[in-house]
């Protein structure tokens, strides 16, 4: 457990922390607009998160014992590296807990998670209307790419490839 104040811890997530993380995930998607889109219950989260083969990880940020942040994040790859990579997925704090430094810390974290697996790199996407988000990150010594996009395919259009 990483400390920064007397009142805010910083811990690798556990089993418990399951219905938290999927109550700070729904309200992630209401604070980006999505709700409609949410599909995640903590029964869906868990195997993910713990299951016998866990594709996710995830940091929580507490508040006198109460989780008030989150980050889920998973390896990937880059070729041109030739090394993994730590991707984060989401990261929220709640409102009443922002620039406390949770946020900051919980980057920290994951940048030195990244360096001690010897990643070649760590890297998150951030919705182009964010601009507190995005200088934060630039703040941090984070590039924000503008030549890149998302592409996605998800739902009937992914379904669409069933073999």
């Amino acid at each position: 457990m990483q400390r920064m104040n007397s009142s805010y811890s910083l811990r690798a997530a556990e089993l418990r922390d399951v219905p938290a993380i999927a109550g700070l995930i729904a309200e992630l998607a209401e604070f980006e607009g999505l709700s409609h889109m949410l599909q995640l219950t903590p029964e869906k989260l868990q195997p993910h998160l713990f299951g016998p083969k866990p594709v996710v990880e995830a940091l929580v940020g507490e508040c006198e014992g109460e989780v008030v942040a989150f980050a889920l994040y998973f390896t990937n790859f880059s070729t041109f590296l030739a090394k993994p990579g730590l991707y984060l997925e989401d990261l929220y704090v709640r409102p009443a807990h922002r620039r406390s430094g949770l946020g900051k810390l919980l980057l920290t974290r994951l940048a030195q998670i990244a360096v001690e697996r010897d990643y070649g790199r760590f890297e998150w996407s951030v919705l182009d209307w964010n601009e507190d988000a995005i200088r934060f990150y630039e703040n941090m010594g984070a590039s924000v790419l503008p030549e890149w996009r998302i592409c996605r395919l998800t739902g009937e259009a992914l379904a669409r490839y069933k073999a």
